[in-house]
């Protein structure tokens, strides 16, 4: 975490947590949910404008990357200087890319060390590494049937319904806190 960040902490610890204004998809990419988005449901719903808009300035991308964290109860979220801002995911908390090489990095650059592969029963591929559970990018699919086939990594089957509980993440972190008097905006 930002030193930066953890001095805001210190100097305002009563900053209200924020939910449904940050969402993680798929694929790795950050999306910010204003009113309007929230408005059009669920960030997973499948709806037109439901996920918001693509962040696409990198030095933001890279502060939520080093400041991005989980509650004990596997809630996701972005510390935004003092304030939590929960994180909406699509599918994991996690998104891995994967190198020819093998080696492993998260949607925001960490490297990762392999510990388990699954499957589930649509066919997505999901990493277990010691940063924590995720889905293989979909572009990076075939690199890990490469270390499933040469055995480098065994595979195990798993049940999608499951994996939140399993590994311990929620999708939709308001959902679990319900609706708050003191919810605010991101700072």
């Amino acid at each position: 975490m930002d030193d930066i960040v953890k001095q805001a902490m210190a100097k305002w610890p009563t900053v209200p947590d924020c939910y449904g204004w940050l969402g993680l998809d798929a694929r790795g990419n950050w999306y910010m949910r204003d009113d309007r988005a929230q408005a059009c449901g669920s960030f997973a719903s499948g709806r037109a404008g439901a996920k918001g808009s693509l962040l696409q300035h990198a030095k933001l991308i890279d502060f939520i990357g080093r400041n991005y964290a989980a509650t004990p109860e596997g809630c996701w979220f972005f510390q935004n200087g003092p304030q939590k801002v929960f994180v909406e995911l699509e599918a994991t908390p996690w998104v891995w890319r994967i190198s020819p090489d093998g080696s492993i990095r998260s949607h925001s650059g960490h490297a990762a060390n392999f510990e388990a592969a699954y499957v589930d029963e649509a066919g997505y591929a999901y990493l277990q590494t010691d940063l924590g559970f995720g889905l293989v990018h979909t572009q990076d699919v075939a690199l890990a049937a490469q270390s499933i086939e040469a055995g480098t990594w065994a595979l195990e089957q798993c049940a999608r319904a499951d994996l939140p509980r399993r590994f311990n993440y929620v999708t939709h972190p308001q959902a679990l806190t319900g609706p708050r008097a003191d919810e605010k905006k991101p700072a």
